[in-house]
């Protein structure tokens, strides 16, 4: 895909996204199984606008990158900034019922540049009910949870740090088979950007800020819902031709890396001539404090 069918296919707006906390850390099992399983479970719920923690794959590590020589993963958990103790909480859920409780497991910080820690006993630790204990393992200050597969092990110290959450694009199609065929390219070329996670994989599913009932929470952006675009005549913002509009969201460590996911994911779609046009999530300032103009992404 050339910069001109870029700027051709891509609409003038941005994508507005906000200011969160993560955890980045490092997963490892005995088996690509369960590897894969408690990668996919911890990570499975994109729960962020709901006030819980959402989660997502960075990357899959080999023996050599792991500090156990397992095999592992690096995985993000997210929460909006502002209650740190509300976070500790809602991620120790995730560990505890996606983690620790698959056999042989074990987690490792992997922050980078952190601005604080998570201390992983009063949540996580203390599920061994008084019968934990503190060893040094690997070169980390591990928890040792004695369970009835011995034993789950977490590090002492998890860091956090402050990210950009919900940046995101839409590409509108023409077919159904585009939707699945772009999208999943999309997601392995924004998977080779170091930094990054798509907590909704391909998302069906665009919301908006505002909505007739606010204890459901975000609901349907039906000015963008094809099937409603009859129904709601002018007021329907979907163009001629276009019968799906996938969204990719991406929250990454820092400004620059998810510009560059952006890139590779909208560069990804625009391969596919049933993919004629891109948009992305504006509010006019409703949602976010960042603003990532598309068009700006391939000058």
């Amino acid at each position: 895909m050339g910069k001109f069918k870029a700027l051709e296919y891509v609409e003038d707006t941005y994508a507005e996204a906000f200011a969160g906390i993560f955890c980045r850390v490092m997963l490892t099992a005995p088996d690509e199984e369960i590897l894969q399983r408690a990668a996919y479970d911890a990570t499975a719920t994109p729960a962020t606008v709901i006030g819980r923690v959402e989660g997502g794959i960075e990357t899959w590590l080999e023996e050599k990158e792991t500090p156990d020589g397992r095999k592992g993963a690096i995985l993000q958990f997210w929460f909006e900034t502002g209650d740190l103790n509300k976070f500790e909480l809602e991620l120790s859920y995730r560990i505890r019922q996606d983690i620790l409780v698959k056999p042989f497991t074990r987690l490792f910080d992997a922050s980078i540049n952190p601005h604080g820690y998570i201390d992983t006993m009063k949540q996580i630790g203390h599920c061994g009910d008084g019968y934990e204990w503190e060893e040094n393992i690997y070169g980390r200050d591990m928890i040792v949870i004695p369970i009835a597969i011995p034993d789950f092990m977490i590090e002492r110290k998890l860091g956090y740090t402050e990210g950009i959450m919900g940046a995101n694009f839409w590409y509108m199609c023409k077919s159904k088979e585009s939707v699945l065929k772009s999208g999943r390219k999309a997601i392995r070329a924004i998977g080779e950007v170091k930094g990054v996670i798509t907590p909704f994989d391909i998302c069906s599913a665009a919301s908006k800020p505002e909505t007739k009932y606010p204890w459901i929470g975000p609901t349907t952006n039906h000015p963008y819902c094809p099937s409603l675009k009859k129904i709601l005549n002018e007021q329907s913002k979907v163009p001629d031709n276009v019968g799906y509009i996938p969204e990719i969201v991406i929250n990454g460590i820092n400004h620059e890396v998810i510009q560059e996911a952006m890139r590779a994911g909208i560069s990804a779609v625009l391969d596919d001539n049933d993919v004629i046009k891109i948009s992305a999530g504006n509010y006019q300032g409703k949602l976010g404090e960042y603003k990532l103009y598309l068009k700006e992404l391939f000058k």
